[in-house]
């Protein structure tokens, strides 16, 4: 009897669905976060089959590409999953802040079927989820990609999933790949050769504009010295030594140099901050005091690299001087010059080895604070060195002796003294805009330990953050410590759902000024923080959040299986006693994800703002 061959057509080897999957893992993703629905639920299917890539489900679309981002920010690349257009819009906040921030991010839209496209076309028949615009979706998404592929043909799925993933590690920013539904189990060939970071070439006219940036460079330093003739400059790096993973080419600059250096508050903790070389964060008015008097007057000109133009790296100033060089985007200005199409790779090492040959090895190295403080006649008000500067901030910090009210300075001071003397734990701070991010920008940190959203500023981002720092390989053995407003918290703190889903030890400080969007206040009426104002309250009515009691929640997201735990602290001896916990593990509050309410004063605010408040009589 002759056997009747078998038909292996219905179980193709490779599908749609198995070759993204293939690739994500090959790009070393190792967490998939996202929204389920019936378009998506296929690819999920294959997904867990491969096994390499763990499903993350997320309570909101937002909060999962939030989740995408910080891990993205950590790991390279990240990715988020959701259903066409429901889902998509929702997304579309994170993946905009992405693409704004240079962060390489993979955004999965699983769309309705092919079939039921054609059904609108011949009969104007929508089903859930559709828009009569059939490029609604991938419109939006073109306005916040470097690449937006809808796949609706199994024959071109592999080429167009490469272009995208190409594209995303090559640009450093979000991409977008939009899959019909029946498409996921259709046949496709397995994936060949491997999806590369393709950098802009490097020719003989690059190496022409390079040579003339640092020449350029070296004439503007050797044109403003100091008073006794010695250059004098700083450095002032920036996100995309972050974004372009050139830290170890920054810590190679500065240490053969001896340049002094201070960074953005997008960068912060881009290299290790105990560097000899490390002068603090740069943050225009709202810089602490002592980095902004070394930053503007001591230096005589200072250079960015890698540095963005932003509100919150230049807080209340509107432009840079000629003394200023501004290496990103592509190219370096310096001064009243421009040269377009000079790459940061390529200039760091470029302007190390000028300098060195200008100056000697170490040549550059100076204590600024030491030589204002000697200046000025060892005034008392500027510390006598760096190490005097640095030991302010974390003194200030020790256990308070009396129980006092908690306002936003002694809290991060506290934080700062725990983070650098009390703890062996590995924390990776994440910090929410406005607020939190401003007084957070001083914690003395290790290089990787901050992460923070600077330039978007989507208030809540550091919950949902929180969740993709803590599982990305490279911080997975750090704890997340959170620094969100109460009214950023209220618009996500869902995400807490996920943390104790997963069992994340996160702590979240949800900084709670008696139910008012401080920063709002601040922007539209700083008078409003005023001495005059602090005895009357004159809150402008829609800057007036609901009352939470915030700590209660995590008896909500809390499970038999899953805990969580919530506690309010106010005066200072509560915020000490809860460091002591956080030590102790066998604490219950190290059980899960903790939720402190941080309760403050109203009309309290960090005191790098105060230069916003008008003087009062």
């Amino acid at each position: 009897m002759t056997e009747t061959p078998r038909d292996n057509s219905a179980t193709p080897a490779c599908t749609v669905a198995r070759y993204l999957a293939l690739r994500l893992g090959e790009l070393g993703i190792t967490h998939l976060f996202g929204v389920p629905g019936n378009h998506l639920g296929p690819f999920l299917t294959t997904l867990r089959a491969e096994g390499d890539i763990e499903w993350v489900g997320t309570p909101t679309e937002g909060g999962a590409g939030q989740a995408a981002d910080a891990y993205a920010r950590v790991h390279g690349v990240g990715a988020a999953a959701v259903t066409y257009s429901v889902g998509a819009f929702n997304l579309l906040n994170a993946c905009g802040g992405a693409y704004v921030e240079r962060v390489p991010l993979v955004a999965i839209n699983a769309s309705p079927p092919y079939e039921q496209w054609q059904n609108y076309r011949a009969l104007g028949l929508l089903t859930s989820h559709m828009s009569p615009r059939a490029e609604s979706n991938l419109d939006a998404y073109r306005q916040v990609t470097v690449d937006a592929q809808v796949i609706s043909n199994p024959g071109l799925a592999a080429g167009q999933i490469d272009a995208a993933l190409t594209a995303c590690l090559s640009e450093r920013r979000p991409v977008y790949l939009e899959v019909m539904e029946d498409l996921w189990d259709e046949p496709c060939p397995e994936p060949e050769g491997p999806i590369l970071c393709h950098e802009r070439p490097f020719s003989a006219r690059n190496q022409r504009m390079l040579d003339d940036a640092v020449t350029a460079l070296l004439t503007l330093i050797e044109e403003h010295p100091g008073p006794d003739g010695r250059p004098r400059p700083i450095v002032w790096a920036g996100e995309e030594i972050d974004r372009f993973r050139l830290g170890e080419q920054l810590t190679e600059l500065v240490e053969a140099t001896g340049v002094p250096f201070c960074t953005t508050v997008g960068a912060k903790a881009v290299v290790d901050e105990d560097l000899t070389q490390f002068h603090g964060v740069y943050n225009g008015h709202a810089s602490h005091p002592d980095v902004h008097r070394i930053f503007k007057d001591w230096a005589t000109c200072r250079i960015g690299l890698g540095a963005w133009s932003t509100s919150k790296n230049l807080e209340g100033e509107q432009c840079v001087g000629d003394d200023w060089v501004m290496a990103a985007n592509g190219g370096v200005s310096v001064g009243t010059s421009y040269f377009p199409d000079v790459q940061l790779r390529q200039l760091l090492p470029a302007l190390q080895d000028a300098l060195v040959k200008s100056y000697g090895f170490g040549g550059l190295a100076a204590d600024y604070y030491a030589e204002a403080h000697a200046h000025h006649g060892a005034r008392s008000d500027r510390p006598a060195s760096l190490a005097h500067h640095r030991a302010s901030l974390r003194i200030s910090g020790s256990r308070s002796r009396q129980p006092e009210p908690l306002a936003y300075d002694g809290v991060f001071d506290r934080i700062n003294h725990f983070l650098g003397h009390e703890t062996e734990q590995n924390w990776t701070v994440v910090s929410d805009a406005a607020f939190s991010l401003i007084g957070s920008m001083n914690l003395s940190l290790s290089a990787g330990q901050y992460l923070s959203q600077v330039s978007w500023l989507s208030i809540g981002w550091s919950v949902g953050a929180a969740t993709g720092a803590a599982l990305a390989p490279e911080r997975g053995h750090a704890r997340p410590m959170v620094f969100v407003g109460d009214g950023a918290f209220q618009e996500t703190c869902q995400e807490i759902s996920t943390h104790t889903r997963l069992g994340l030890r996160s702590v979240v400080f949800v900084m709670d000024n008696e139910h008012l969007y401080g920063i709002e206040q601040m922007l539209v009426h700083p008078s409003y923080f005023a001495e005059q104002a602090a005895e009357s309250d004159g809150a402008d009515f829609y800057n007036v959040l609901h009352p939470w009691q915030y700590e209660r929640l995590a008896a909500v997201f809390a499970g038999p299986k899953a805990p969580a735990n919530g506690v309010a602290v106010a005066h200072t001896s509560d915020l000490d006693d809860l460091l002591v916990r956080l030590n102790d593990p066998t604490d219950p509050v190290n059980t899960g994800p903790l939720l402190v309410r941080v309760r403050l004063p109203r009309h309290d605010y960090p005191r790098a703002m105060a230069y916003k408040v008008p003087k009062t009589s």
